[in-house]
């Protein structure tokens, strides 16, 4: 019944439409479809592979060539993320040198040993962490070529996200552990090296059969196929599980229309179950540590209330699982699970569940490039998960992205910002990563909705996720979803904000009052264009609102207060560096400020705000 409905509801996302996207033609993706098979041996961390691969080419080009990626490869010395981690200014603390002292039982591998195409043997070249692969036969356009490989591999010492032993003992991280087809889309092929960080996948179906000693309990990305063999907390409660063969279990998983396929697995693992809404069954998974079991019981009931945030606020969770799995170095989202540290305090183990969980939309379900984009994934989902936790831990800050905003505005007048259009592996240093992807990334959210209104920012992101989950969206097509439900022209928007480092900065540089009449002279000093609110507060008490429509945006917003009073004002275009009006309604001004919501980045707010001193 349960894959019945979620291959029911996922085959009504699938790509059948005709939608226009970025590069202007009708919108394609690519299709892959896993079968394979694993042995893992726990004592030496080394398992062997076979992996069955259907891949579709749905492109309008003959593809004469693949990739796929060996992403355990990085975690030896001499790699690519070994080299940039140790010159790097401000190395990643997890990596620093770690991977350069690894001894040859410590490091990470894939070994291809066997791969063909629909039976015929290929050749291939293994190189770093990419497999580069002529094909015998091109795959023409709507064709579909079977790939069989064989491989060996060896677990890493859990350094980055994935691994063995991780730092709470988690026995097994394993996340990019597979020969993973690369994507490939309007711009072409994207077999980026694993150097730092991030990922773009190929969406498919997977079928999983994982053969490991008896006694671990197993998480991760799929429906679990024979819980009546393996047990350990899986299928009706009191379920008994039969005996292993041989000392181990093989769990069956399958997992439709994913692009990853993740799981964890420890001999010490607490395997707890929770309704979620509308019928989402949630995992956690955590060690028998008696410090952290409160906290995690106590999360359960968290995790359920964020995940109906995030379905009110985004769109249905269409998957009808999801765990929550103690593993990996810190936090990081997957296919149907995330991995999260947790020796935390709860409002940290929250926290991050929260950001991980938000990332099952923004950057699963709508699988943006993360290497390309990254502020659209980190960005986003740190502005929803600000949202849900100010709600959902009844934090009530008047403003939940404000250090997101602090964050962005010590990077813009740092002199060191890159624009957001800069590779996720590009940037000069960890720290400029960091600021730009998860805090300017939320900033531009965030900022949206001062721009065109919190209802039309709320109405795109539903839209959005109507129009494009499941599928492979750009900036773009997020922009244009904004535009046509807020009716705003917003490519100046996307332009200044992600593809320059321009910056906001709107100041009061006069008032003059003569008889009952008021001038104000507002000027513009920063190169990026805004729509303005002045906030004006008499000396009678009553308060005024003056909005300046920006001109090339087209459209101006409604009064976000409505119990203010809200006046409407010529736009201002963009070219004019200052903009005067008038009060002529005889009353004396006390104060003025610029966003008195404090919701556009304007780098100098000392000149936005007259007389507020005088408070």
């Amino acid at each position: 019944m349960v894959m019945n409905y979620v291959l029911k509801t996922l085959l009504a996302l699938m790509v059948t439409t005709t939608m226009v996207a970025q590069n202007n033609t009708s919108y394609w993706q690519q299709k892959v479809d896993y079968e394979m098979e694993i042995d893992m041996d726990v004592e030496t961390y080394q398992y062997d592979g076979k992996q069955k691969l259907v891949y579709t080419n749905n492109s309008p080009e003959t593809l004469d060539r693949v990739f796929y990626h060996l992403y355990f490869n990085a975690f030896q010395p001499g790699s690519e993320m070994d080299v940039r981690s140790k010159t790097i200014a401000d190395p990643d603390g997890r990596v620093g040198d770690r991977i350069s002292k690894l001894s040859p039982s410590e490091i990470g591998y894939i070994k291809p040993s066997k791969l063909t195409q629909d039976g015929k043997k290929l050749e291939y070249e293994v190189v770093g962490t990419v497999l580069e692969v002529t094909l015998n036969k091109p795959i023409q356009p709507g064709e579909s070529s079977t790939f069989k490989m064989e491989w060996e591999a060896q677990v890493p010492v859990q350094i980055r996200r994935s691994g063995r032993n991780n730092e709470e003992g988690v026995a097994l991280s394993m996340t990019q552990w597979y020969p993973k087809m690369a994507e490939y889309d309007f711009q072409g092929w994207h077999a980026d090296p694993y150097i730092g960080r991030e990922f773009h996948s190929v969406w498919g179906d997977f079928d999983v059969k994982l053969t490991i000693d008896a006694d671990y309990t197993v998480g991760g990305t799929g429906y679990l196929q024979n819980p009546e063999e393996v047990g350990h907390g899986y299928g009706p409660k009191g379920l008994k599980n039969m005996k292993p063969k041989n000392g181990k279990y093989t769990w069956h998983f399958k997992a439709p229309n994913v692009h990853d396929f993740t799981w964890a697995a420890d001999d010490e693992y607490i395997h707890d179950t929770y309704e979620g809404p509308n019928g989402v069954t949630l995992h956690f998974l955590y060690k028998n540590n008696p410090e952290i079991i409160e906290n995690w019981k106590n999360l359960q009931p968290k995790t359920a209330e964020l995940m109906k945030f995030f379905n009110e606020h985004i769109g249905e969770y269409p998957y009808k699982q999801y765990s929550v799995i103690q593993g990996g170095d810190g936090g990081m989202e997957y296919g149907m699970c995330t991995l999260i540290t947790g020796e935390r305090k709860f409002g940290s183990l929250v926290g991050v569940t929260a950001h991980e969980l938000a990332h099952s939309w923004f950057q699963f379900l709508l699988a943006t490039n993360e290497a390309k984009h990254e502020w659209m994934d980190e960005g986003f989902t740190s502005y929803i998960s600000a949202r849900a936790m100010n709600e959902v831990m009844d934090e009530n800050s008047p403003n939940p992205f404000s250090g997101s905003y602090r964050g962005y505005n010590y990077l813009a007048t740092s002199g060191q910002e890159q624009p957001l259009s800069t590779h996720a592996d590009r940037y000069a240093t960890n720290r400029n990563y960091g600021i730009s992807a998860y805090s300017k990334g939320a900033v531009f959210m965030a900022q949206l909705g001062y721009v065109i209104g919190e209802e039309n920012l709320q109405k795109t992101l539903n839209r959005y996720f109507d129009e494009w989950a499941f599928k492979h969206p750009t900036p773009n097509d997020f922009i244009r979803v904004a535009e046509k439900v807020s009716g705003f022209e917003l490519d100046w928007y996307l332009t200044d904000f992600t593809q320059t480092t321009n910056t906001i900065d709107y100041g009061i540089k006069g008032i003059e009052t003569a008889g009952n009449t008021t001038t104000i002279t507002l000027e513009r000093i920063g190169l990026m264009p805004m729509p303005i609110d002045l906030y004006v507060t008499y000396e009678d008490g009553s308060e005024e609102i003056f909005h300046m429509p920006l001109q090339m945006a087209r459209a101006e917003k409604a009064n976000p207060y409505p119990n203010m009073k809200w006046t409407v004002l010529p736009d201002w275009a963009w070219a004019y560096p200052t903009y005067d009006f008038e009060i002529s309604n005889g009353k004396t001004v006390k104060t003025m400020m610029i966003d008195a919501t404090n919701r556009m980045a304007d780098i100098n707010p000392e000149n936005n705000s007259w007389g507020m001193d005088s408070e």
